[in-house]
């Protein structure tokens, strides 16, 4: 059967062969097959990596990645901050083009998008960017952990309780009709744990005697559990005194009791960062100048203010909480609760699944990790296990996304693979041909990459808590809107982003970083602004001198096969090839860089590259 070239605007996807069983080894040969692994696994494979992969093996490499120390992105930013804002971002960029580990940061990336934060609209959060970085640095942290942890350190979240509202969320007050915020409540339910319908292991929805789908919780359900997550708010020693605003949002005046939850040191410092201290958040001075010390309120868990918690009786989801539970056994019987709901396999393996490997996932994929998240193992090819046998563990169920038959196999169907996402097509230039300074500091494209003039998209600035695109998006009038498959991608694609990614990338694989118009540009930005920067590290922030590449710039051919191993691991067809080729010969054989610089872009913009088969 002829192979069917996938594009962004007809929806076309993949080649339509029958399944192979889970391997090691695969019918790419194995430079390929390590680089097709890599892009699923990482923010975008290396030359050296693909070779460690060869000696490693695919379940090796899996498991020295688990065992890397993690790369948080707090130390980054408080590194940045000089320049104040946009900083969570650039610690991003840092952690995902150049950390090592690229597993675990991955795994936190997909997470972002499940959890979802952001600083839209430059919010509150868009003003303290350690808020942010605090944030994602729990997810890196619980990346390989349980998703019932990770689930209540969102929930003690500063960031989150600010984006969702729950911050400073009072009790109900009967006589001024005061109700609790139900916010948190709600999207805790639809988007982070059980969704809005009844699911088997599978995905596929529960039906009820007339054959519709059975809805997972009621309005009451949510008015109730809206209860649990009252009494929150930031930790009142890291707040002026004089700072009415924060007190307004629920800090009681005469609050002075001991009735604060006193929060486990060694639960918590692990979530918020080596620094912390019970003792020195709730008792200590700060002694930090005045403009820096509400953003460190952000960096610890939020406080329980027990007079502020609803001492009601609370029901949902066919859990009673007894009316004068405390408030920290309130938020962790309904923790619990939601954790051991059957919704919570299916729905969180399948969104996984989409974030790593493929927008449409077979019934039967989703089972298979949908399992190993309940059972909390995994069995590897080498044959090690991974996991704690523990429901919810995460590393079990990343395992079983990358290693599973449909992930492994070469030569997938149609309804296979993903578009790639703005910010992985952009991570993969960069680690490909290894930039020799990761300083997005530097460049200005880097500071906001949300526009649509730009990549369209920004870490942790989607425009709601609905994350950059829905993960059963379906894109009308394209041929796999015909099919009823879900591209959640196609969101970001349309008439004014396709050009805009071609003009964005092309400024970074043209190396325009070294032009005079913009070194004068950029500093002429950092003198009004009185940044202390060295302008003398702007021709190198992410540049590449393309060492490899520039080698093979007189055969194209040999050019052409050595950038289809790295980015497309072999998908690029003759036709494209031929055209790439083509293009490359219309440069002087002496103009090498120039040869280079039009092979990688036209190779990044044809269709075997934006879409991950």
């Amino acid at each position: 059967m002829p192979r069917l070239i996938p594009t962004l605007l007809s929806g076309v996807l993949f080649t339509l062969l029958p399944h192979a069983k889970a391997q090691e080894t695969s019918l790419l040969n194995a430079e390929q097959s390590n680089s097709r692994f890599l892009t699923q696994a990482t923010f975008g494979p290396k030359v050296g990596e693909i070779k460690d992969v060869f000696q490693l093996g695919f379940s090796g490499w899996f498991l020295e990645q688990t065992l890397k120390p993690a790369s948080y992105q707090t130390p980054i930013v408080e590194g940045y901050s000089e320049l104040e804002v946009h900083t969570s971002g650039m610690a991003f960029w840092k952690n995902a083009v150049a950390a090592d580990d690229q597993l675990r940061q991955r795994m936190a990336f997909a997470l972002s998008q499940i959890f979802v934060i952001s600083d839209f609209s430059e919010n509150e959060l868009f003003d303290y960017p350690t808020a942010v970085s605090t944030y994602q640095d729990l997810l890196i942290k619980h990346a390989f952990g349980n998703y019932r942890d990770l689930l209540e350190a969102v929930t003690y979240s500063p960031a989150m309780g600010f984006y969702l509202t729950y911050m400073g969320n009072e009790k109900g007050d009967k006589r001024t009709g005061r109700v609790p915020d139900e916010n948190y409540a709600r999207e805790i339910l639809q988007l982070f744990s059980i969704g809005l319908v009844r699911l088997n292991m599978d995905a596929s929805p529960v039906l009820d005697a007339q054959g519709q789908a059975m809805e997972t919780y009621t309005n009451r359900d949510v008015t109730g559990l809206a209860k649990v997550f009252t009494g929150l708010n930031l930790s009142e020693a890291h707040l002026k005194e004089e700072d009415e605003d924060f007190r307004d949002d629920g800090f009681n005046d005469d609050f002075r009791e001991n009735e604060a939850f006193e929060f486990d040191d060694e639960d918590f410092e692990d979530d918020f960062g080596d620094d912390f201290n019970s003792e020195d958040a709730f008792f200590a001075e700060n002694e930090e100048e005045e403009d820096d010390f509400d953003e460190t309120a952000y960096t610890v868990p939020m406080q329980v203010f027990e007079d502020s918690h609803s001492e009601l009786e609370k029901a949902f989801l066919g859990l009673t909480i007894p009316a004068n539970t405390k408030a920290k056994e309130s938020i962790s019987m309904a923790l619990d609760k939601i954790f051991m709901h059957p919704n919570v396999p299916p729905f969180i393996s399948r969104q996984l699944i989409q974030r790593f490997v493929t927008s449409n996932p077979s019934p039967q994929y989703i089972e298979r990790v949908a399992y190993s998240f309940a059972s909390g193992y995994f069995e590897l090819p080498n044959g090690e296990t991974v996991g704690t046998y523990k429901r919810g563990d995460l590393k079990a169920t990343l395992a079983a996304i990358l290693f599973d038959e449909e992930a492994r196999n070469d030569q997938a169907d149609t309804s296979f693979g993903k578009v790639r996402e703005p910010i992985l097509r952009f991570t993969v230039w960069a680690r490909a041909f290894e930039v020799e300074e990761v300083t997005p500091m530097y460049i200005f494209d880097l500071w906001d990459t949300s526009r649509s003039t730009a990549l369209g998209q920004h870490p942790y600035r989607s425009p709601s808590v609905f994350n950059f695109y829905q993960p059963d998006h379906m894109a009308y009038g394209t041929k796999t809107g015909v099919a009823n498959l879900a591209m959640p991608e196609l969101q970001l694609v349309n008439s004014t982003t396709i050009p805009s990614y071609i003009n964005f990338m092309s400024f970074f694989i043209n190396r325009e970083m070294r032009s005079r118009e913009y070194v004068e540009e950029f500093a002429e930005f950092a003198k009004e602004d009185e940044l202390d920067l060295d302008i003398k590290q702007v021709k190198h922030s992410f540049y590449s001198p393309y060492k490899r590449e520039s080698q093979l710039a007189h055969n194209p051919d040999a050019l052409i096969a050595h950038l289809d191993t790295l980015l497309t691991y072999g998908r690029l067809s003759p036709q494209t090839k031929g055209r790439i080729a083509k293009a490359i010969n219309l440069v002087p054989k002496r103009d090498k860089q120039r040869r280079v610089e039009i092979a990688i872009l036209m190779v990044m913009t044809a269709p075997e590259f934006l879409v991950q088969s």
